[in-house]
């Protein structure tokens, strides 16, 4: 199975410090967020990883080369100056990620999610992982019905970790253009054909400058 990186955000909430370094190479715990989240499919089987890029992309292409460091196989789709979003990011990548599911992780999350059990997973269109509302996300996203389907409704609702495995499928025929992936799982979702899991393990979002700093106290901490 192959993997995809989302790293071409803007990241427009950790400003100044994405000014002129991409959100996916800010450090925590010594290193770049990009580099854990390929360490970590490294060490789960994923040799093969396609990364998007947009804003200040050459430098995570500079810094990541073809992966031969961590001893896996990267490409890259470059989406310019606007990214894509999510769901048109995932589709402009397709022909990369050929016509098996495949796996796709956010870049700016620090997991400890075993994404080996990903691997071979038997989907319908999609599976997603979930995780307890943090508090900056108090709503959640989806509700997992008894037989392990995701809802939209639900009176327990979980947060989507940015961590699934995709069909190509899903993606086909959709606009070329930036695209969000909510609307694109909501129409799968009507139709029964997304199954989701809970994960109560470690889960973190660097979403902002202070979160980025806690994170990179508690990863140097631990060391």
């Amino acid at each position: 199975m192959k993997a995809m990186i989302l790293a071409a955000g803007r990241g427009e909430r950790m400003r100044p410090l994405t000014d002129t370094i991409p959100k996916p190479l800010l450090k925590v715990g010594g290193k770049p967020l990009i580099q854990h989240t390929i360490e970590n499919l490294q060490l789960a089987g994923f040799k093969q990883i396609v990364i998007n890029l947009a804003h200040l992309g050459q430098q995570i292409r500079e810094y990541c080369g073809n992966g031969e460091r961590w001893n896996v196989s990267i490409d890259y789709t470059d989406e310019g100056d606007a990214a894509l979003e999510t769901a048109g990011g995932i589709a402009n990548a397709l022909p990369l990620l050929g016509e098996k599911p495949f796996l796709v992780v956010n870049a700016d999350i620090i997991c400890d999610y075993p994404l080996v059990t990903l691997r071979n997973r038997k989907i319908d269109l999609a599976h997603l992982v979930l995780i307890e509302n943090p508090v900056h996300h108090p709503q959640g996203d989806f509700s997992l019905t008894s037989d392990g389907l995701l809802s939209a409704d639900g009176r327990e609702k979980f947060t989507f970790s940015g961590i699934g495995v995709y069909h190509p499928d899903m993606f086909q025929n959709l606009p070329v253009g930036p695209l969000k992936l909510r609307p694109v799982l909501d129409q799968a979702i009507q139709k029964n054909r997304i199954s989701g899991e809970k994960y109560l393990g470690i889960w973190m979002d660097i979403g902002t400058p202070q979160r980025l700093t806690e994170i990179d106290n508690l990863l140097r901490v631990s060391k």
